[in-house]
């Protein structure tokens, strides 16, 4: 069954949180970021520097491949990273789950609209053959 507008817009939508993410990142990494993994014990700024680039690099990687081709991979992908990120988070700085704007919370939603597409299978990639 072919995906629904709906759904790709439900697709698209996290696409552009990871898209956002990435160019708020670029941006603004000396900013809360930087501050955020010094909170967390990096202090020393190539370090900040390194993770920052990483961090927005996966970021814009992922936003496109959310935008672009939404799909089990792209959404495995994704879901790994988020669940990462959001474990090393709780560790080094439990507080962002008591933060009012949600920075952690947000990935309770996200997490089941990446599910919802992993257990459906509907997105840009074709279907898979029975006959391999």
């Amino acid at each position: 069954m072919p995906i629904s507008s709906g759904e790709r817009g439900l697709y698209r939508s996290v696409a552009v949180v990871w898209l956002g993410t990435a160019l708020v990142s670029a941006l603004n990494w000396r900013g809360a970021g930087q501050a955020l993994l010094a909170e967390g014990g990096v202090q020393a700024p190539h370090w900040q520097l390194t993770l920052m680039t990483a961090g927005t690099l996966w970021d814009l990687v992922i936003g496109v491949w959310l935008w672009l081709a939404p799909g089990r991979r792209s959404f495995c992908w994704a879901l790994a990273g988020m669940l990462a990120m959001t474990l090393l988070a709780s560790l080094w700085l439990p507080g962002l789950w008591l933060d009012p704007l949600g920075p952690l919370l947000k990935n309770l939603p996200i997490t089941a609209i990446l599910w919802y597409g992993i257990q459906t299978g509907r997105g840009a990639e074709p279907p898979q053959s029975e006959h391999r």
